[in-house]
């Protein structure tokens, strides 16, 4: 289960999404993302071309869980219920597929007997994409709002991710899509064949190192407008 990752900056998107975005210079969100903050993910628009949104990190928000309702947490969608779950069977029916890029995410790690923070990455350092699922709401001011959660798969066989996670629970990790397999995943819309792309990363493309937790960063309020990269 991952809660917090480190997205792109505003200046690795041209790196990230290989074409030129200055238009979204002007956006903003925190360095790292942890529940309900937002954070970049990619789509595709109504033409299968990659489309730029900022989007809430937790597939139901929690300024939609009504009142009364215990908080309960949907960052993270398990690939064995992803079809079942009604926080995420809808958008998973719907191909609602979307590719989160980061440049590592964090885990905990008790390896030397008490939780420690790790970031994981790749190898070389370079941005990747994680596999997610995304939806859209109407906010509270009328205007349309989008949110988002990561997909996991059971790691205890993995040889870097089952590393992580308290002694005894299951091993979980993010789906982190090839580079080659981004655009593929965007634009796939069978659940059956989504789920082909529902697989581990080479553990020796990834690195794994001691990351001490920094103060969380302020949440962005301002949800703006998404639009289309070409």
């Amino acid at each position: 289960m991952c809660v917090n990752y480190r997205p792109p900056l505003p200046e690795q998107l041209d790196m990230v999404l290989g074409t030129l975005v200055d238009l979204y210079k002007d956006w903003d969100w925190p360095t790292e993302t942890w529940k309900d903050y937002l954070a970049p993910i990619v789509r595709t628009d109504a033409n299968n071309q990659r489309m730029l949104s900022l989007a809430s990190y937790g597939m139901v928000p929690r300024r939609h869980i009504p009142a009364g309702v215990k908080v309960f947490d949907t960052m993270n969608a398990r690939a064995e219920s992803i079809a079942e779950k009604r926080s995420f069977a809808p958008a998973w029916h719907r191909t609602q597929l979307c590719a989160v890029p980061m440049t590592c995410f964090y885990e905990p790690n008790y390896e030397s007997g008490k939780a420690e923070r790790f970031g994981i990455g790749m190898e070389d350092d370079a941005p990747f994409f994680v596999a997610g699922l995304w939806r859209e709401w109407r906010e509270a001011d009328g205007n349309p709002g989008t949110s988002f959660t990561q997909i996991t798969i059971n790691a205890d066989e993995h040889p870097l991710m089952k590393r992580f996670h308290k002694p005894g629970d299951e091993k979980r990790a993010l789906v982190v899509l090839p580079p080659e397999d981004v655009d593929a995943w965007l634009s796939c819309r069978h659940p059956d064949l989504a789920r082909e792309f529902l697989r581990h990363y080479p553990a020796e493309r990834m690195k794994a190192w001691a990351a001490p937790a920094a103060p969380r960063a302020k949440k962005v309020a301002v949800v703006p407008e998404t639009g289309s990269l070409f």
